[in-house]
């Protein structure tokens, strides 16, 4: 095997750029620098042997009675004098010695050859980024950009992080390794472009995926998330095996597996639930941590009217109406709370409940993992 192949499968190894892209890159940088020399006119063809690395360029004339151009004709002459067998219409074909080139030509092949490596540097970059995309990937925070942040991938490779992508709240510092969510990897005129975010949805359920076990092997699904990225993500879960629990197993003993998301998150509070293919009893566990006596479903316009206990009106909306909001983005209901009081009031017949009449407000606990979390909202 001759050197040059050497030092193909050396940069194939080094930079993952494809030896055939830059043998496709010699052959043309070849007919380029021919054409520097002979004129465009000229008919050239240029291969490299695959195997041994070794090039063969020649030159086709045309014969002709009479020739008018030179560069790509040849008289017939000329052509029965280099063989007895040539006759009109035919090709002569001459081997072009690479020593012909003169240097300016030479210094265009060598460009060529050097802009394919580029190009196939950034062609295998663009390629290992477009398989993460809609995945996480963790960068190191560079530098800033005004308020956007220049977040480095690797040695080569960076991406910015958008004001608007980035977590109200959260505070980066140069050097700080976060967990990003690719977006989007495009091609552009300047090469490409990687698109992540701090703030999408998706970024709660891949981190799921990769700290569960079970949701990465499909046992729990994620049918559902509602976000407000920095504050506060609601996620229901549904398992396919009756004997694991979905919302215990994304939890973990102890609260491990939830809790290392919380911290990649920096603290955001997660609610997991329970999905029902049943509308009424997912609005009900959409709604947790407040309890719930009754819903009445409005199909047709995706709406549901819900009935709490009075002592828990304020938890069921939570604080600024987060909670409520999350839930019907959660449901994909539009969701109009009333106290068990407002309900009397207005005659819905929502159906007569002792148990939640004249509760005492200092109830016992909450129907999620971690009670802390919601004492901002009693």
């Amino acid at each position: 095997m001759s050197e040059i192949i050497d030092a193909l499968n050396q940069l194939e190894k080094e930079k993952n750029i494809s030896k055939e892209v830059i043998m496709d890159a010699i052959e043309k940088s070849l007919l380029s620098a021919c054409e520097k020399d002979f004129g465009k006119d000229a008919i050239i063809e240029v291969s490299m042997d695959r195997t041994t690395g070794d090039l063969s360029v020649y030159q086709k004339k045309l014969i002709v009675e009479t020739v008018e151009n030179p560069v790509c004709e040849i008289s017939l002459t000329q052509a029965i004098a280099m063989d007895a067998d040539n006759k009109l219409g035919d090709y002569v074909i001459t081997e072009v010695k690479s020593k012909e080139f003169g240097r300016i030509a030479a210094q265009k092949a060598r460009s060529i050859i050097v802009q394919a490596i580029k190009e196939g540097e950034r062609d295998a970059i663009f390629d290992h980024f477009a398989c993460k995309e809609k995945d996480i990937i963790t960068g190191v925070v560079q530098r800033f950009i005004g308020n956007n942040l220049n977040i480095s991938l690797d040695e080569k490779t960076e991406a910015v992080l958008n004001e608007n992508e980035q977590v109200k709240g959260e505070v980066y510092r140069i050097g700080d390794r976060i967990k990003l969510y690719v977006v989007e990897v495009k091609k552009t005129n300047k090469g490409f472009k990687i698109l992540v975010s701090r703030t999408h949805p998706e970024l709660v359920k891949r981190l799921f995926e990769k700290e569960v076990t079970e949701v990465a092997d499909g046992t729990v699904e994620i049918k559902s998330i509602s976000r407000e990225a920095g504050s506060r993500t609601k996620i229901a879960v549904w398992s396919n095996d009756k004997n694991v629990d979905p919302v215990g197993a994304c939890v973990g003993l102890n609260g491990t597996r939830v809790n290392n998301i919380v911290d990649d998150l920096k603290g955001e509070k997660i609610d997991i639930i329970t999905w029902s293919e049943d509308p009424a009893v997912f609005i009900e566990n959409a709604l947790s941590p407040s309890k719930v006596i009754s819903v009445m479903l409005d199909p047709d316009s995706k709406s549901a009217k819900v009935v709490v206990p009075d002592y828990q009106l304020s938890l069921a909306i939570g604080k600024e109406g987060q909670n409520v909001r999350l839930a019907a983005r959660l449901t994909g209901y539009k969701i109009d709370i009333k106290s068990q009081s407002q309900a009397k009031e207005l005659g819905l017949d929502y159906g007569y409940d002792e148990e939640y009449e004249d509760y005492d407000e200092e109830y016992d606990e909450y129907d999620s993992y971690d009670e802390e979390s919601y004492e901002d909202e009693e």
